[in-house]
């Protein structure tokens, strides 16, 4: 195969197809101009796991303000090396809290406003965790399976994992509830104090995002 400075062609283009992450200070600068530029109308996530990679694929229309904040939470590096810290098995696999706890503190209350509910939670479907109205920050879930229980009560789906289900599957469930929960359980504060200091030491078989990237 072709090759230009010791990289193969068809790796040069996976790399030119990825849009870079801004310099990742802008993940203290909640006001910046950064987080107010618009996601495209699609666009797909690519997620580097401890299990493998997967894709998710958004369309703004369905939830136009998630899909805003999940798209520039993704280009600044914001899940970069953060733990899948809810797995339960038939219901969903849960992300979002920072590894850095000074990264958390800066974006913990920053709530943004609802979308309306369009699409029901099935099957590999993608929403914001919310405890109530207007309450969404910047935790994710999965559906792993088709989960009729969370509809009508506001989440509103941003995308659908298109590559990778089987990924999400395998991510380590042992831990259930105990490593996290939910956001409405209370039982999230020393993720919150401590982040991945504390996961790793109390939960170390918690599966990891490695990186995540906006890919074309």
């Amino acid at each position: 195969m072709m090759r230009i400075v010791g990289v193969p062609i068809l790796g040069l283009l996976a790399l030119t197809a990825c849009i870079r992450s801004p310099d990742r200070d802008v993940l203290f600068r909640p006001d910046d101009a950064f987080w107010a530029t618009r996601a495209p109308d699609v666009f797909r996530a690519r997620f580097e796991t401890t299990k493998g990679p997967f894709v998710v694929e958004v369309t703004r229309d369905r939830a136009p303000r998630g899909a805003d904040r999940f798209y520039q939470m993704v280009r600044a590096g914001f899940f970069d090396d953060s733990r899948f810290f809810r797995v339960v098995p038939d219901f969903i696999a849960q992300f979002g809290i920072p590894g850095d706890p000074a990264v958390t503190r800066v974006w913990q209350d920053r709530t943004f406003p609802d979308d309306p509910e369009r699409e029901k939670n099935l099957r590999g479907t993608v929403a914001f965790a919310m405890t109530g109205p207007d309450d969404r920050r910047t935790q994710i879930y999965i559906n792993l399976r088709d989960n009729a229980r969370n509809d009508g009560q506001g989440f509103a789906i941003i995308g659908r994992a298109i590559e990778g289900m089987a990924v999400v599957d395998s991510l380590y469930s042992g831990y259930g509830e105990t490593s996290g929960g939910g956001m409405r359980a209370g039982r999230q504060q020393r993720l919150l104090e401590e982040g991945n200091a504390y996961l790793d030491r109390e939960f170390p078989r918690l599966d990891r995002i490695l990186r995540a990237s906006i890919v074309r």
